[in-house]
């Protein structure tokens, strides 16, 4: 079976196949997943998938109805906790995108219709030869950046964008060898 070249440990292989790039229509693990992409700045994929239960836990399950009303106690509680990483910015970003997505929630239907609608609701599929294809970020990842800080979101820039439509399938970026494209 022939995986993209970045899967290379059991914990990144196991993603791969199960998780990224698979289309994900469902709100909460939509939720979820733009957490994760937004902790992963500055740091690699595999140490933010240690954490993913961790997280799950220390967040309510990732349930934005709860964690919009996160007080500066909870935060400072989060900042706290071992189990996850502690960057303050990134703690306050996950209250603020919380009341973001419930607000794009109201005005969409969903939080999926919203982020698919800059596909056209079908996932988008790159020629992918080699690791060096793969952008860093595009003129999507770009516009989906713009329009997610209009509305209030943090740390959603244009590569944790780009990053983020990998992961939940709206960019299709499996190496054309691999088993999973």
């Amino acid at each position: 079976m022939k995986r993209c070249s970045w899967a290379k440990t059991d914990l990144l292989k196991d993603y791969h196949d199960k998780e990224w790039g698979k289309p994900l229509f469902d709100d909460k693990k939509l939720f979820e997943l733009l957490i994760l992409e937004t902790m992963q700045a500055g740091l690699s994929w595999e140490t933010v998938l240690k954490k993913r239960e961790n997280y799950r836990e220390a967040l309510d399950g990732f349930d934005a109805k709860k964690i919009k009303y996160y007080t500066l106690e909870k935060q400072e509680e989060l900042m706290k906790n071992p189990s996850i990483i502690r960057n303050r910015l990134k703690i306050k970003s996950i209250v603020t995108n919380a009341s973001a997505v419930i607000e794009i929630q109201k005005e969409f239907g969903s939080f999926a219709d919203y982020l698919w609608s800059f596909t056209k609701k079908t996932p988008i599929v790159h020629n992918i030869l080699n690791e060096k294809d793969v952008p860093s970020q595009n003129e999507l990842s770009q516009k989906l950046s713009k329009e997610l800080k209009k509305r209030g979101f943090s740390f959603v820039g244009p590569t944790v964008c780009y990053a983020y439509m990998q992961a939940a399938g709206l960019i299709n970026d499996h190496h054309n060898d691999c088993s999973f494209k």
